[in-house]
């Protein structure tokens, strides 16, 4: 006799029940009474053997096999999604429905000059944008909440597949006047010796300005705290605000950033100094062959 096993619509509640965090909000969100969501949930404990939830106590506290149960369940429903999604858009890539995450220090500085290219190639294209930190964009990617996203390199891509797009220089970034200026390639011993400011903690522009140029962290300010910003547009005003000095991705540079700031920019004396921007998807996904040829799309514009 053959074990049953859980059904979709199970997943999906136990899925809800962790992004919402109560039993009331996940029934809300699955638009099925809460009655019926608690009900499918034990129905899913006793398929499993094991329960998945902690009852004793208040909120929504998964066991261990809830996590285990969990993670599953959103691999599976990605999984689900990607074969309807791959069903309706035979034929037709790029058509319907495509959540695409970015990057804050790509996002506005491509999508401007790529989404017109995007409407005029792909007319049936319904593209919802999402623009997060690399790390939250491949969480989203990995759950399913997302089809691909735009990101730079390098960045652990386990689990993940990519297609290149370009590759963007990483440009020294001064406030005018500032002595350096009338160099026209400038080392990274210079910048670190002037003040080097950078994106906080999370943006990986941060870690790829940082290994483009073979530098450590800039010192801290105090015991716990540093001299960073947190959004490229703040970074370069306190450049230009004579605060200190960094590095500014070229497409940002081309996007009139910098000239906004007041800020100049020179190119480093050092190999390579750049980041590689990609469009990644979920292994084995069904929307590999968009990922690709959005990535194409992107490399005309």
């Amino acid at each position: 006799m053959r074990a049953m096993l859980p059904t979709l619509r199970q997943l999906q509640y136990l899925k809800l029940l962790v992004e919402q965090g109560s039993f009331s909000r996940a029934a809300e969100a699955a638009h099925v009474t809460q009655p019926t969501l608690s009900a499918g949930i034990a129905e899913l404990e006793k398929i499993i053997g094991t329960p998945v939830v902690d009852r004793a106590r208040s909120g929504v506290i998964l066991t261990a096999a809830g996590h285990e149960a969990a993670a599953r369940a959103s691999e599976i429903l990605a999984k689900a999604e990607d074969l309807v999604q791959a069903a309706q858009g035979a034929g037709h890539p790029l058509s319907g429905r495509f959540r695409l995450g970015v990057i804050p220090t790509i996002a506005p500085f491509l999508l401007p000059r790529a989404l017109p290219t995007l409407q005029a190639k792909f007319p049936k294209l319904r593209l919802y944008l999402r623009e997060d930190i690399t790390a939250k964009l491949v969480a989203g990617l990995k759950a399913g909440t997302l089809d691909a996203a735009l990101i730079a390199l390098p960045y652990d891509l386990t689990g993940l597949e990519y297609a290149h797009v370009e590759d963007d220089e990483l440009l020294a970034a001064f406030p005018a006047n500032h002595r350096l200026l009338t160099h026209d390639r400038v080392t990274p011993e210079a910048l670190e010796d002037d003040g080097l400011i950078l994106l906080e903690d999370g943006h990986c522009l941060r870690d790829h300005a940082l290994a483009a140029c073979g530098l450590k962290p800039p010192p801290r300010v105090g015991e716990n705290e540093a001299f960073e910003a947190t959004s490229l547009p703040t970074l370069m005003q306190m450049v230009g605000s004579g605060l200190g000095v960094s590095l500014v991705p070229a497409m940002a540079v081309e996007a009139g950033l910098a000239e906004r700031a007041h800020v100049s920019v020179r190119h480093l004396a050092a190999d390579n100094p750049s980041r590689e921007i990609v469009v990644i998807w979920r292994s084995r996904s069904s929307r590999a062959t968009e990922g690709r040829l959005l990535a194409e799309t992107l490399r005309g514009v």
